[in-house]
């Protein structure tokens, strides 16, 4: 209206001065426009319903079909109506959605757009942008937007063949190659009875059949209870490669969470970051566990987390060691083997607990901080890329 309020001081001058009915009546008719064209936009934009559906997890490098569905719920027409989708960066697709269209009374109709998953994370989709206003544009552009939704994409999850992690928890369901481990319920062979085996090894049966004692050979098994520790702390990556070298750690960490819980082993989950989700932006623990169900909310969180400044990484660990049961493995990411951090999965091992330490991304000094690491009794590992988990999928 402001933009033509000169328009209208010019026309009440003229019909002033030359008291002419013509411009009084270009004054009634804009104005009289003016108001209609105001009323009918706010009235029919707020009878404007719209909804919008997708599934809102998904794993990298899928697509997510996303549906917006409008109604015109009163007897005014829409007559024009502008639409336009608020997407983030990460999952936008060429060219992002906006529309231009109209509603009939009680009308409706839906558009559907795609969205790309192409790095993990937690993104808003939205809000929905609605525009309108009356034709000859005197009322100028009334503008609501709808609620935006989230959609989880979860971190990728490389598949893996085995990976050597110590237990000291025997008679599980994973093989194993120390025969201390050996699992009564799992006989794989027989031999002939020599002296000091014991009578409980022997095969009755067998013996009867053969004439000769028999004794029962069983197979090594352990049972695996994990809790993964995921440092997210900054200081503990090199700065030019913060970004890499902490995605590469949450990829580890997810990696061999869907591997362990593959096994049908209980795994769990502390991560040293921040979740924008949480109330205080603390991770969610996540206790040794088995099932699906429970993997999935492992990625959820790991789909979310994110860097952190200035946190212990080793007084995480401290306090939530002190928790765990005996014999549970805790497997260790970071980017940075330091003396104390050592020095704690030592305490650890002295506790009944194994400990193995992995370091993601490219580092310094790998091999002082292995024959530290071996002095300690502990393992290290350094992936400095993904291609580097091919050691696990041989």
């Amino acid at each position: 209206m402001a933009a033509y309020l000169p328009l209208i001081v010019l026309l009440v001058i003229l019909a002033a001065t030359l008291r002419d009915d013509f411009a009084l009546t270009l004054i009634y008719l804009f104005i009289g426009a003016f108001a209609a064209g105001t009323w009918w936009s706010r009235k029919s934009l707020g009878q404007v319903e719209a909804e919008r559906q997708f599934i809102d997890h998904a794993f990298l490098g899928e697509k997510v079909e996303v549906s917006l569905h409008f109604r015109n719920r009163g007897w005014l027409p829409v007559l024009w109506l502008s639409l336009q989708d608020a997407l983030p960066v990460g999952l936008s697709t060429f060219p992002a959605f906006a529309q231009v269209t109209s509603l009939g009374p009680k009308a409706g109709m839906h558009f559907k757009y795609t969205l790309e998953a192409r790095k993990r994370g937690y993104y808003p989709v939205g809000p929905l942008f609605l525009s309108t206003g009356d034709l000859l544009g005197l009322s100028g552009t009334l503008q609501t937007e709808g609620p935006a939704q989230h959609l989880t994409v979860y971190p990728k999850i490389i598949p893996l063949t085995f990976i050597d992690i110590p237990s000291r928890s025997p008679q599980g369901t994973l093989r194993h190659h120390r025969p201390i481990f050996e699992d009564p319920t799992r006989v794989f062979s027989k031999r002939e009875y020599v002296a000091g085996d014991s009578l409980r090894r022997v095969d009755w049966k067998t013996t009867a059949a053969t004439g000769r004692l028999q004794v029962k050979l069983f197979e090594p098994s352990i049972a695996l209870e994990t809790l993964i520790f995921l440092d997210l702390n900054a200081a503990n990556y090199p700065s030019r490669r913060q970004i890499d070298a902490t995605e590469l750690a949450i990829v580890i960490a997810a990696s061999v969470a869907a591997w362990i819980a593959g096994k049908k082993q209980t795994v769990g989950l502390k991560v040293n970051g921040k979740d924008p989700l949480m109330d205080g932006g603390l991770p969610r623990y996540f206790p040794p566990r088995k099932g699906q169900a429970h993997l999935m909310r492992l990625l959820e969180t790991l789909a979310r987390v994110q860097m952190i400044e200035g946190t212990s990484f080793e007084t995480l660990i401290q306090r939530q060691r002190c928790q765990l049961s005996w014999g549970t493995t805790l497997l260790v990411i970071t980017g940075k083997a330091s003396a104390a951090l050592l020095d704690e999965l030592y305490q650890a091992r002295q506790a009944g607990q194994d400990a193995v330490l992995i370091l993601a991304g490219p580092a310094d000094y790998v091999p002082e901080m292995t024959r530290r690491a071996a002095h300690f009794g502990i393992p290290l590992v350094n992936l400095s890329n993904e291609r580097a988990l091919d050691l696990w999928r041989k």
